[in-house]
């Protein structure tokens, strides 16, 4: 997952490309346990970046009925 900032759409798009090739059988049995740890790592960064927007979304719902008080 390289140098820069992965965005949510980059990692679904790599994730979808990894299952994929799986499900093609177009990766070498030499690679794959590197393709579904590679394939684990987005799913935790998808699933952090899905926790921490619905974190957000709930503050800034909390945040916005206290207002309308």
């Amino acid at each position: 997952m390289g140098n820069k900032q992965l965005t949510y759409s980059e990692a679904i798009a790599r994730l979808d490309e990894i299952v994929q090739l799986i499900d093609n059988n177009e990766v070498e049995i030499d690679q794959l346990a590197d393709k579904i740890k590679e394939a684990n790592k987005l799913i935790a960064f998808c699933s952090e970046k899905l926790t921490k927007a619905e974190k957000e979304m709930e503050n800034l719902l909390a945040e916005k009925q206290e207002t309308d008080k």
